[in-house]
Parts: C-alpha cells; sequence; structure tokens
C-alpha cells in the first residue's frame, strides 16, 4: 500500500494556474459555452489560431485587425476591433483573462502556400501596431476598454521550420529576433511594468533530448530531420541573443506534446539555460501541451490522467503558468476538452474543474509519499482544503491520512467524473484514473 500524508499546516506556496487553456469554446459567435471556462475558475485563454481559417477571419491576428498594413498607424479608423471586442468581453465576464498572441493564425497548408506568416514590411511600425492594440485593451484608445491585460506574446513558433517547412515564420531567425527585439523593446518602454511581453513559444525542445543531428551536410535531409536540426539552431540562437543583446524579457514560453517525464526534462533545460544567459528571474510559461491528441485517446479517462499529472508535475517546478491546447468545440484532435459533437464536455474537462479548486482554495499545501506514476497536489484557505491524485501507473492501493468529512469524486471509466463512495485511508486508484478529495461538495456542469 502506498501511504500519502499531506499536511495542510505546511504551506509550499501558491497554486499556480497550470489549469489555463489555448483556444477557448465558443461557435461562431456562441459565446455561452464560457460558462465551463467559469465553472473551473480558468484564469486565462491564449488567443491563437483562433483568427480562423490560415489567419483569414475575423478576430486576433493582426491581419485581422489592422488589415491594410499600409494604412496609418495612429489612425483610428485603420483598426477593426469589432470582432474582437465581442470575443475578449466575454473572455472577461467568464473571469478568463485574455493572453494575447500578437501575430498570426498557423497556416497548417503553409508547405503549399504561405499567405500571412512572412515576416511584416517594416518591424518598427509592426511594433506600434502591437502598441495600439494594447493601448485599446488596456487605456481605452479608440473607444476600447481597461481589462490591464497581463501577457503579451510576440508571434508564435517562429522555429517551427526553415523556410519552405515552415508553418508559422517564413523568414529567418534573425528576421524573428530583430522583431522581437524591436518590439519588445518598443511595447516595454511605453508600457513599462504595466504589461509583460515575451515569446517566442519554442516548439522544437523535442531536439533538445535527444540532442542535434549530425546530418547537416547530408545531400538531403527528410522533413522531420530539417525541422530537427532547426530546432536545435533556433533555441540556442536564441539564447545567445539573449545574452548578446539583452533585450525586454518577461516570460519565456514553449511547447510540449510529449509525456510528464519528457516535458519534465524541456522544463529543467530551460530553467537552466535561463539561469546561464541570466535571465533566471523571468517567468516560464507552457502555453501549449496535451499528452493526448489521438483519435484512439482524446477526451478518454487516460486523457485525463494524464493531463492532471502534467498540471500536478509542472506545478512543483519553476513553471509559472500551463496552457491546454485546446479547449476549443471542434473537430480537432488537439480539442481534448469537449466533445464536439454534442458540445459537451469530455471527462479531461473535469481535471480542470477539479484544479480549479484547487486554484480557488490558494495555497498549496505539502503531500509526501506520491511516487510510482501517483501525482498529487492538495491545496487550502485555511477552512477549507482539497487534494487531486491521479495515477498514470499501474493499480495501486493507496492510504491517505485525511481527517474530518472530505467529499470524493472520481473518473473511473471514460465518462465523467461523479461522486463516489471512498475511504480516504484505504482505496484503489485504478491505472490510468484520477480522484479528487474535497471538503467542499462541487457541481460539476453537464
Amino acid at each position: 500500500m502506498l501511504k500519502l500524508n499531506v499536511d495542510f499546516e505546511k504551506k509550499l506556496g501558491k497554486v499556480k494556474p497550470m489549469h489555463a487553456v489555448g483556444q477557448p469554446p465558443f461557435v461562431g459567435m456562441d459565446f455561452s459555452y464560457f460558462r465551463y471556462l467559469k465553472a473551473a475558475n480558468i484564469p486565462y485563454s491564449r488567443l491563437h489560431d483562433v483568427g480562423g481559417a490560415y489567419g483569414k477571419n475575423i478576430f486576433v491576428d493582426i491581419p485581422n485587425i489592422f488589415r491594410d498594413f499600409d494604412a496609418d498607424e495612429n489612425d483610428e479608423a485603420s483598426y477593426d476591433f469589432a470582432f474582437t471586442d465581442i470575443l475578449l468581453d466575454a473572455l472577461m465576464k467568464a473571469g478568463a483573462k485574455p493572453y494575447f498572441r500578437l501575430g498570426v493564425t498557423i497556416e497548417n497548408y503553409a508547405k503549399i502556400r504561405a499567405y500571412r506568416v512572412y515576416p511584416p514590411k517594416d518591424f518598427h511600425k509592426w511594433a506600434r501596431i502591437a502598441e495600439h492594440i494594447i493601448r485599446h485593451y488596456n487605456e481605452g484608445w479608440a473607444n476600447g476598454f481597461r481589462y490591464d491585460i497581463e501577457y503579451w506574446e510576440i508571434w508564435n513558433e517562429p522555429d517551427s521550420g526553415p523556410g519552405d517547412v515552415s508553418e508559422m515564420w517564413f523568414g529567418t531567425m534573425e528576421q524573428y529576433f530583430d522583431l522581437y527585439k524591436i518590439t519588445a523593446k518598443h511595447l516595454k518602454d511605453t508600457f513599462g511594468d504595466t504589461i509583460k511581453v515575451g515569446g517566442y513559444a519554442a516548439c522544437g525542445l523535442y531536439a533538445m533530448r535527444n540532442g542535434a543531428l549530425e546530418a547537416e551536410d547530408k545531400e538531403a535531409l527528410s522533413y522531420h530531420e530539417k525541422r530537427t536540426l532547426y530546432w536545435h539552431k533556433f533555441f540556442h540562437a536564441f539564447f545567445e541573443m539573449l545574452k548578446t543583446d539583452r533585450p525586454p524579457m518577461d516570460f519565456f514560453s514553449y511547447h510540449s506534446y510529449d509525456t510528464v517525464e519528457n516535458t519534465l526534462f524541456y522544463q529543467d533545460y530551460i530553467e537552466k539555460k535561463l539561469e546561464e544567459v541570466g535571465y533566471g528571474h523571468v517567468e516560464i510559461h507552457n502555453n501549449e501541451w496535451n499528452t493526448h491528441h489521438e483519435v484512439d485517446t482524446m477526451g478518454t479517462a487516460a486523457a485525463a490522467a494524464h493531463t492532471a499529472a502534467m498540471m500536478c508535475a509542472l506545478q512543483d517546478t519553476r513553471l509559472h503558468m500551463l496552457m491546454y491546447y485546446d479547449a476549443r468545440i471542434g473537430a480537432s484532435l488537439y480539442s481534448g476538452m469537449f466533445d464536439p459533437r454534442w458540445r459537451r464536455p469530455f471527462v479531461t474537462y473535469d481535471v480542470f474543474l477539479s484544479f480549479g479548486t484547487l486554484y480557488a482554495l490558494g495555497t498549496q499545501a505539502e503531500v509526501k509519499g506520491a511516487e510510482d506514476g501517483l501525482y498529487a497536489t492538495a491545496a487550502t484557505d485555511g477552512k477549507d482544503s482539497a487534494i487531486l491524485l491521479t495515477n498514470i501507473g499501474e493499480a495501486k492501493e493507496v492510504s491517505l491520512n485525511l481527517s474530518g468529512k472530505y467529499y470524493a469524486y472520481a473518473a473511473l471509466d471514460d465518462t465523467r467524473m461523479k461522486p463516489v463512495a471512498l475511504d480516504p485511508s484505504c482505496f484503489t486508484v485504478e491505472k490510468e484514473t484520477f480522484v479528487f478529495f474535497t471538503t467542499k461538495e462541487i457541481e460539476i456542469p453537464r
């Protein structure tokens, strides 16, 4: 039997936003599904890939807001905020703050033809356009708002590949570095510490685990080999640029569609590299991740268990924020929170509901004894308390030293989480399932 000891008197700091999300759940202009974000205390929603098919639509992307790059960036009439305003207003009302990606939506078929992933014609003007977007949402400019949006990310995945294999940046790495430096400096000079800027939404940490390819001089590299080699080059060149040029950076963002164990490796690697170049103080965000983006496993109890494990494991690192990709309602292998047929939550959503309870309690408490594929996070507000347990290993008997009355919830199969009768002092956690104990009953939205 695995004995776990939770000590609610030993405070470990804040429960961090490990349950933030990528694209929020809406259909057309129907934002009523944001009620699920509110119920789960989702703190942030990253606004990437909400621009519409290939970015040619109405939301968020800079070409959707500033439609003619040759227009006057100081003129309110040059901007079309109409639809993005509605989206952001709905998010704010749901309690999920926008995490604004300044750039464009991915073009999945960029290997055929790219449309909007070319470097801007004028980096300084692009930075000034970004400035006016921030002024609109934070300072009321152009009949705008005072949302105090904190996070502003400069582009997304510029390392997705060199030239003809890229899906996000049809420029050189040096061009992206220039765009980052110019924009970050301009925005911080303009807004100071009222905002946080960062990037670069790295998508190639996988190359760091296996080392660089030895095949740079081969006559022909495969698509995967080209990308792997470029990921490695881009990452280390970016950090060398930080060391040399010292641009402003409040957060470093990266992506991982890998296992919990491997993502912990990437997190540790980034922490060390930031320390090496003198940026050890910056926040680290994993703002795209998903452990189960396959037809057979998305939305299953296994996916939910691994999702919970990622949250619990990274809560105990220096990571500041974890953002699941994604919470949209649509037919995508990455949309693991909602069934697109019935527009209702998968069991994976219940992990966010559970962690949202921990987040609302506020203070992480010490848990000892979790091992062998079992992960746990506990929280308290001094009056109420809760603990999330998830098992991605083999089935195991667990003893938990909880005293007093606790309500137990579990996802025992691929259906939604539900109340269960469990004795905390002796219970079984099946393979790839999670259990949630709380002193207050929770409402599970259907």
